[in-house]
């Protein structure tokens, strides 16, 4: 009972309901209180009406009259006079006495709760104004054991009474709240178990139905993250086959490329000076597919390789990137430069960062070419304290919204129509293996900067 929502609210219903009976029993048994006493006085003014039309009665119709009345006696103030009208023996003395012309509600409270916690017979006093313009005063000498029994019995069918309404306005409660929440709760817990047994299949994903407000607002919450879900979930599915297609595409591409490396060994002997100074340049890049291939490889079963840290000449490393680029620009008019200290030596995977490299200048190649226009690609280097820091330099037409909300996740940054989007995730998995971030530092209608910042220390 506890455990469930319906159950809970079963109980906090019956208990406010308790606890409201509890703020109106108090004053309901002081107004009792109050009209039991007033009727006693009424019931002595009425009696006494028999002495006031005969001057002498009979002993036994005053005994019987104080008997049916409820009293001891009798006194009557007419014309600032006071009369004792009926009277008996006392058996003891007052212990106390009520004047009901001045008492307030609170008074009123406090001795109904006396009377009440108060077992003991007591002798009480009782004053009052007479009914129908009787008199001045009535007041009368009474026992307290009649008034506790009757304030115990009514009390005591209050709490029944409160019993009872509490009990059937937290079971119409229970219903209500079983029909209203915890009824829609579960059918919400039952479809997300039966997404959870099929993420991938869209079918089981929620139709939100609940004409509750809040209700619905989470059936439209978990339909958008469910939709989310399984479109990521096929998303990488489709990634996974992908890349499986792409490690057999780069196992076959790489035999190919090793029976061309065998061929450009031969082209090397040449005596022609042409071939002589493309050769060198062609079996770099030959290498370098190959050793792309074996990395797309290495990709497919885990991540990119360890990078094999060694020294080497930044400059070269770079000249050879932009020597490779222009063969790729053709007559347009876009430059090439470098800003490099000719004896700058840094630490890291000559390859890797080649790599980073080039796809920075790629991509700042593809955009100029793509927009028509004419443009510049620099590369700058610069040692800092504890860093050496890369920037590459565009003047093209800057990175589109789109692009810039995913920039460095992959199949989702892609700038270029047609473009996969794999070249700066590469770039900042490469850069991230050497202990190093990729940052775009400005993108905009006059060009795009991005900084790459290689830490000095080892990579941890």
């Amino acid at each position: 009972m506890f455990n469930s929502l319906s159950g809970r609210f079963l109980i906090l219903t019956m208990v406010f309901v308790m606890l409201a009976e509890v703020l109106i029993f108090v004053p309901s048994v002081a107004r009792f209180r109050a009209d039991f006493l007033l009727d006693r006085l009424e019931r002595a003014q009425i009696a006494s009406l028999a002495l006031l039309a005969d001057a002498m009665i009979d002993p036994d119709l005053e005994r019987e009259l104080l008997e049916n009345a409820g009293v001891y006696n009798v006194v009557l103030q007419r014309d600032a006079t006071r009369e004792l009208v009926l009277s008996s023996p006392l058996p003891g003395s007052v212990d106390v006495t009520y004047d009901l012309r001045q008492d307030g509600p609170f008074t009123l409270m406090k001795d109904a709760l006396v009377r009440l916690a108060d077992p003991g017979p007591r002798l009480i006093r009782v004053l009052g104004y007479p009914q129908q313009d009787g008199g001045e005063l009535i007041e009368v000498t009474m026992e307290s054991a009649p008034l506790r029994e009757a304030l115990l019995d009514y009390g005591l069918r209050v709490l029944v009474l409160s019993a009872f309404i509490s009990l059937v306005a937290a079971l119409l409660l229970f219903l209500a709240v079983q029909r209203l929440l915890v009824r829609p709760i579960k059918s919400v817990v039952g479809h997300m178990q039966r997404y959870a047994e099929a993420p991938e299949d869209m079918r089981r994903i929620i139709s939100p139905t609940s004409r509750v407000r809040e209700l619905r607002e989470a059936e439209e919450a978990l339909q958008s993250m469910q939709t989310q879900l399984s479109q990521s979930l096929r998303q990488k599915e489709r990634l996974a086959q992908l890349g499986g297609a792409v490690a057999r595409v780069s196992h076959d591409l790489r035999n190919i490329l090793t029976s061309a490396q065998l061929f450009t060994d031969r082209i090397e002997m040449s005596e022609d000076p042409a071939v002589k100074r493309m050769a060198p340049k062609l079996v770099g890049s030959i290498t370098r597919a190959v050793s792309l291939c074996e990395s797309t490889l290495a990709f497919g079963k885990a991540e990119e390789p360890t990078p094999v840290l060694t020294q080497f000449n930044l400059a070269e490393l770079v000249n050879e990137v932009l020597e490779a680029e222009r063969l790729a620009i053709g007559d347009h008019d876009l430059s090439l430069s470098e800003d490099i200290p000719a004896t700058l030596q840094i630490r890291g995977d000559p390859e890797q960062i080649y790599r980073a490299i080039a796809n920075l200048v790629r991509n700042a190649r593809q955009a100029i070419l793509g927009s028509g226009q004419s443009g510049e690609i620099s590369v700058a280097a610069r040692v800092e304290e504890d860093a050496w820091v890369i920037d590459v330099t565009d003047t093209g037409p800057g990175l589109p919204l789109k692009a810039r909300e995913h920039l460095f996740q992959p199949f989702q940054g892609g700038a270029r129509k047609g473009g996969a989007g794999l070249g700066l995730a590469i770039v900042t998995e490469l850069v991230r293996n050497h202990g190093g971030t990729l940052r775009l530092l400005d993108t905009g209608e006059t060009g795009t900067s991005f900084e790459i910042r290689l830490p000095m220390g080892d990579v941890g």
